[in-house]
């Protein structure tokens, strides 16, 4: 492998990946998880939380977690399902995609265990894929069911970005669409505003959503590009400052500094036959957003 895998002072093995340009990710065999990811001027792009607790068996705030193989409570098993906190393994096999060869790709794969089977009984292997090349983190997912009978499941990658003032972001690419309101007991609505902004708690399934999603950073003249394919809903979560204070691995403040935006499967569950494999993608870019009259340049945005 021409990565190497270190042990941070809390424990964890992680993988570090860097590409030429100067950028980089870190990713965490505990959950398959990136927890880092920093442009060529070293800025973080990702939330994690001041308070995340790095141990097992808590699963840790921030960073992108895998949600697998439930969404949220959308189901019997706990919160996110259990992906999230187990120890992931190198996958030196990972066909029909070629081997990795560089410093800039790793392939983790997740295997069902014993004590999987006793909350989920159904035989799988779930695979990911996390490539960097610069301005950009792709992911690709996978699951195989390897069991006897066919399963279904939900999913999500959880983006906790990392955001200059929650309150002078704008997400544009759901306008118009049906979401279901956690916040409302599921409660189904239509997105009226031409973008979306924040001035209080939000949590939202947003419905049958684009390919490209754009998350509009004003105080960094930044924007953030998520494009997806397999996973149709789009999730969109803030605590705000009440429940903030009432989770108990998040900093106080940190609402104002973070948003996710998740690609997710969540309305309608993946079903597999026994031997068939789902797969997902999402790539994560950033382009440089410039003001015109006080505005962003929309070409800017549009065809970054």
């Amino acid at each position: 492998m021409p990565w190497s895998v270190v042990n941070d002072a809390d424990g964890l093995p992680r993988v570090i990946l860097t590409e030429p340009g100067g950028s980089s990710a870190e990713v965490l065999l505990y959950g398959g998880q990136v927890v880092s990811w920093k442009n060529d001027r070293r800025e973080e792009l990702l939330y994690v939380s001041s308070k995340a607790v790095q141990k097992p068996p808590k699963a840790i705030r921030g960073g992108i977690p895998i949600c697998f193989p439930q969404f949220a409570n959308f189901g019997s098993l706990e919160q996110h399902g259990f992906a999230r906190n187990r120890i992931w393994l190198l996958d030196s096999c990972p066909s029909p995609l070629p081997p990795a060869r560089n410093q800039s790709t790793v392939d983790l794969i997740l295997k069902s265990s014993e004590e999987d089977l006793k909350s989920w009984p159904r035989s799988f292997e779930l695979r990911l894929r996390i490539s960097l090349s610069p301005g950009k983190l792709t992911f690709i997912p996978r699951v195989r069911n390897t069991d006897s009978k066919a399963f279904s499941f939900t999913f999500a990658l959880r983006n906790y970005f990392s955001v200059s003032d929650v309150s002078e972001v704008r997400v544009e690419g759901l306008e118009t669409l049906d979401y279901l309101d956690n916040l409302m007991q599921r409660e189904r609505f239509t997105e009226q505003a031409d973008a979306i902004t924040f001035d209080g708690e939000i949590d939202r399934v947003y419905l049958s959503t684009p390919t490209k999603i754009n998350i509009i950073d004003h105080q960094k003249k930044r924007t953030l590009v998520l494009r997806k394919e397999g996973m149709p809903d789009s999730v969109v979560w803030n605590p705000w400052d009440k429940k903030a204070k009432d989770i108990p691995d998040f900093g106080d403040d940190d609402y104002k500094t973070m948003l996710c935006v998740d690609s997710a499967v969540v309305e309608t569950p993946i079903g597999l036959k026994p031997f068939e494999e789902w797969r997902g993608r999402q790539e994560l870019s950033t382009v440089s957003s410039s003001y015109c009259s006080g505005h962003l340049d929309p070409q800017r945005v549009l065809q970054g």
